[in-house]
């Protein structure tokens, strides 16, 4: 079964222009088929379409984690999994 994840950022701290978001959230490590980012840093702000575009893409299981940013520099789940 394929697995997506929609990966939720809440902006915890503001970040500058340099804030690499596709680094931070392969830093995260997360083990799945596809990883979708929803984020108003991204200005992606739709989970509903993260989520279409997850099912569309093949993804049989889909969970959505939060995510915050610290440092300015990274990412790091909250542990909350909608």
């Amino acid at each position: 079964m394929k697995t997506g994840v929609i990966v939720y950022v809440v902006q915890g701290e503001n970040v500058g222009q340099a804030f690499d978001m596709e680094k931070a959230v392969m830093r995260l490590g997360i083990k799945a088929d596809r990883v979708a980012v929803v984020s108003s840093i991204e200005s992606n702000f739709d989970v509903m379409h993260a989520w279409w575009m997850l099912t569309v893409k093949g993804m049989k299981l889909i969970v959505c984690m939060i995510a915050e940013v610290v440092n300015r520099s990274k990412l790091k789940l909250t542990g909350r999994v909608l």
